[in-house]
């Protein structure tokens, strides 16, 4: 059986990889691009599960599925490709500024601790005397405490993709970079549902049992080909990277830390990724960074951290995230009028934390209930 996967983003690349463990799968992925450009290349890599307001229904469930794959997926790719993959295990910690009235702000927390007890996950609510003793780098008058989640965690998104595409090549994936989809043969319009025959490209036609869309903002040119339009829109973030020359506060614990939307991301060596902006497009799908929206972000994460404003800005950076319009992202399962064809896109701010359970969702859809699964 063929399969196709267009898009090589860290959405893309977990999809190869999981279908490359399935005995008799041909796969082939198509990407215009080198792998881990566009989102997935800008994108902080900090895997909010446990610490997300997320209860209940898929948006848990598939965020709960990533974050335990994680912690066999990380080690396993490092012994197949011997790659580095950076992995924070510090965990995450979310400081809680004084904006909400501050019993019901906790009162919330306290609530959200016992639904992760029951879950089978901890979380701690921790005052600012803990806070100031743990994490002296942290120095806000208005910083009410803090709610640390231990099992959340934060990685190198590009470092993973890359691990994920050389060991998929080594599971017999083919992979071809610096080709575009230029158009899509399909079965005729009257017979319903309709099937994807081939796909014209750059490098000539390839036909598949199976096409999986899994191209972010590409998705929707791509959809469009096949007269089923998903319509998804850019955001642009920013993000810089500092460098301290020594790590803030204690040497030994570095998680991730979070607030008001601002993440202070230690990448080792002293330096720091601080992120991210939101901008979404004005009239036109243009969206030029916005310079002042960025200085906000580091002036946010100077006043969680005022020893940040030493630091030297060492780079910035910017990436578009795709966003489905008028729906909830991501947009995973079965094209409208098609039996062959999957999407697996529209992941918004979530396609690091959230590609091993698209990948499982992906998997099931083509192979149901792991029937022929190579394991």
């Amino acid at each position: 059986m063929n399969v196709v996967i267009i898009g090589c983003g860290v959405v893309g690349a977990a999809i190869a990889y999981e279908l490359s463990q399935v005995k008799g799968l041909k796969i082939t992925v198509c990407d215009r691009q080198p792998p881990a450009q566009a989102s997935t290349g800008a994108a902080l890599g900090v895997l909010m599960g446990a610490i997300s307001q997320k209860i209940k229904g898929k948006a848990w469930q598939m965020r709960q599925t990533s974050i335990q794959r994680y912690e066999t997926l990380i080690p396993e790719l490092e012994a197949l490709t011997g790659r580095k993959i950076p992995f924070n295990r510090q965990g995450i910690l979310m400081l809680l500024p004084d904006s909400s009235p501050s019993v019901e702000g906790i009162s919330a927390w306290e609530n959200l601790v016992e639904i992760r007890h029951s879950q089978g996950w901890h979380l701690e609510i921790w005052d600012t005397a803990k806070l100031k003793n743990i994490c002296p780098q942290v120095n806000h008058e208005k910083i009410t405490g803090a709610v640390y989640s231990p099992q959340d965690r934060q990685l190198d998104p590009v470092a993973l993709t890359l691990a994920l595409v050389e060991a998929a090549q080594q599971n017999g994936v083919t992979f071809k970079f610096g080709v575009a989809v230029l158009d899509a043969q399909t079965s005729p319009p009257e017979s319903s549902p309709q099937f994807c025959e081939q796909l014209e490209t750059t490098e000539g036609k390839i036909a598949a049992d199976w096409f999986v869309i899994a191209a972010g903002l590409g998705s929707t040119p791509l959809t469009a080909k096949l007269n089923q339009m998903v319509d998804i829109r850019p955001v642009l973030g920013q993000a810089l990277q500092m460098r301290m020359g020594h790590p803030l506060g204690n040497p030994d614990f570095q998680p991730a830390i979070t607030g008001n939307d601002v993440h202070i991301v230690p990448v080792g060596g002293g330096d720091y990724w601080v992120g991210a902006t939101v901008e979404f497009p004005s009239n036109s799908d243009e969206i030029p960074p916005n310079q002042e929206l960025l200085e906000s972000v580091r002036e946010q994460a100077i006043a969680f951290c005022p020893e940040l404003a030493t630091a030297r800005i060492l780079g910035t950076w910017s990436g578009l995230r795709p966003r489905p319009e008028g729906r909830p992202a991501p947009v995973i399962g079965k094209l409208p009028g098609f039996s062959n064809v999957l999407l697996a896109t529209g992941h918004y701010r979530n396609g690091v934390l959230l590609a091993p359970a698209t990948a499982y969702a992906i998997r099931e859809m083509i192979i149901p209930q792991g029937v022929g699964s190579g394991e």
